[in-house]
This record gives C-alpha cells, sequence and structure tokens, in this order.
C-alpha cells in the first residue's frame, strides 16, 4: 500500500512537469494527461481500499476519464484533417 501512493506521489509531478515542458504535439499532451489521470485513479483507489468507502465514486471517475481521451482523440483527427499536422504552435498560428 505504501509503495502505491509513494508512486501516486512521484509520479503526478513528473507527469506535470512532462506536461508543461514538452508541449509541442497534441498527441504527446493527450497521453501525459491519461497517464495523470490513470495516477489519480491509483491514488483513490488506494484511499478507497483504506477507507472501504463505496467504489462508485471510481466508476465516475473513470467514466469521465474516458470522455476526456474521446474528446482529446476527436480534437486531434480534426486538427490533423483541417491542417494536416498535430503541432500545436502551427495551430496557433493558422487560427488568424
Amino acid at each position: 500500500m505504501f509503495f502505491c501512493f509513494l508512486m501516486f506521489l512521484v509520479v503526478i509531478p513528473m507527469c506535470l512537469l512532462k506536461f508543461i515542458f514538452n508541449f509541442n504535439h497534441l498527441l504527446n499532451s493527450l497521453l501525459t494527461l491519461e497517464f495523470i489521470s490513470l495516477s489519480f485513479l491509483l491514488g483513490l483507489s488506494e484511499i478507497v481500499c483504506v477507507y472501504d468507502n463505496h467504489s462508485v465514486f471510481l466508476l465516475y471517475f473513470l467514466v469521465m476519464v474516458v470522455c476526456e481521451g474521446v474528446l482529446g482523440l476527436s480534437f486531434l483527427i480534426l486538427m490533423s484533417f483541417n491542417y494536416g499536422n498535430d503541432y500545436l504552435f502551427s495551430f496557433n498560428s493558422l487560427s488568424c
């Protein structure tokens, strides 16, 4: 249990740093956000197991993570069809 909690405390700041400093491609950003969401799910499941709460909240959180992933992938497909790449900086310059 301590190992999972320690991993939860280490993984989330590392993913946030990766998200902040490597913001070139949309696909890299989406993968980092999904990894942050799965880390939160791991931490929440540890909290639920320790306090013997209902696990319905984990299911709600997992549904929201899946909806966020589908929305991000649909935005990636739309952007690659319209602009031909997934560079976020070219999207900002073409939106004038």
